[in-house]
């Protein structure tokens, strides 16, 4: 099993828990993975790119033309990551218009949840309803279990699971 995924998105999305949540289904299953982010300007609302390899890899970084998912948080990012898919990549971006790839308006699921952040897992739910990541929903469940925080557990399991309903 190798998989190359990016997750793509601005500061306050949640890259980087979405990132440990698919690294942490992966360590579950005994799994090799590699993760890295490059973080610009997050905390101002710059981009945040996180890159996850599972399986044999000697780097985490990830090559233009590469990647088998891109998951992106925020639509604008397109343009700069796009070309680190395959040319067969699967792509699912948080967007309310039509375009490329899959889309969902994640943003607005999460925020009738109430919690404009929970994007990150509706995205998720709808790349594992596709089947386009190595792991099963149970695997992502199980891995959102331990490293939610006890206050907010509910609302991430709700979120990611509206995202399979997408």
């Amino acid at each position: 099993m190798k998989q190359q995924i990016i997750v793509s998105g601005i500061g306050g999305q949640g890259v980087l828990f979405l990132t440990r949540v698919i690294a942490q289904a992966a360590v579950d299953l005994g799994l090799p993975v590699l993760t890295a982010e490059t973080h610009g300007m997050a905390q101002r609302g710059g981009t945040v790119l996180s890159t996850i390899k599972v399986g044999p890899f000697a780097s985490p970084l990830i090559r233009a033309g590469q990647a088998d998912v891109g998951l992106l948080l925020w639509d604008a990012n397109l343009p700069v990551h796009r070309p680190l898919l395959k040319a067969d990549g699967r792509l699912f971006i948080n967007a309310d218009q039509a375009g490329d790839g899959e889309r969902v308006d994640a943003s607005g699921a999460a925020r009738e949840l109430g919690n404009p952040v929970l994007s990150n897992l509706v995205l998720l739910g709808l790349a594992l309803k596709r089947q386009a990541l190595f792991c099963t929903v149970e695997d992502c469940e199980r891995a959102i279990r331990a490293l939610a925080p006890a206050k907010f557990l509910e609302q991430n399991l709700a979120a990611f699971r509206k995202g399979m309903e997408a």
